[in-house]
């Protein structure tokens, strides 16, 4: 995967895509240390709906890496290994995050 995102094969709004099919969410990607508070919020936003409509638990893991850029790398250690620094969306969230409301837990009432 590591390879596929420097070949620019794989971006994070392929990733984020993705979740509606997989069964973890988006974990342990890096992104660019000034991403806005906004723009993470939506992304978890985001993940959080596909796990309602999806009736399954997505996790978010997303790591603002200070003083990366995209096309860096940040190096986790250990048995974590490391990861490139990735583009996100630059279209604002702002507005739809600080708006309020929640997010309904799942429930089959949904489904007819």
């Amino acid at each position: 995967m590591i390879e596929a995102v420097n070949n620019k094969h794989l971006t994070f709004d392929k990733l984020e895509a993705m979740t509606c099919v997989c069964s973890v969410g988006l974990d342990m990607i890096a992104i660019p240390g000034d991403t806005p508070s906004t723009t993470i919020a939506g992304m978890i936003a985001d993940e959080m709906a596909i796990g309602m409509i999806n009736k399954k638990t997505t996790a978010v893991r997303i790591i603002p890496a200070p003083n990366k850029e995209i096309g860096d790398k940040i190096i986790y250690g250990g048995l974590l290994g490391e990861a490139p620094i990735m583009e996100v969306n630059n279209l604002s969230s702002k507005d739809f995050v600080t708006r309020g409301g929640r997010i309904p837990a799942p429930i089959h009432s949904l489904n007819n």
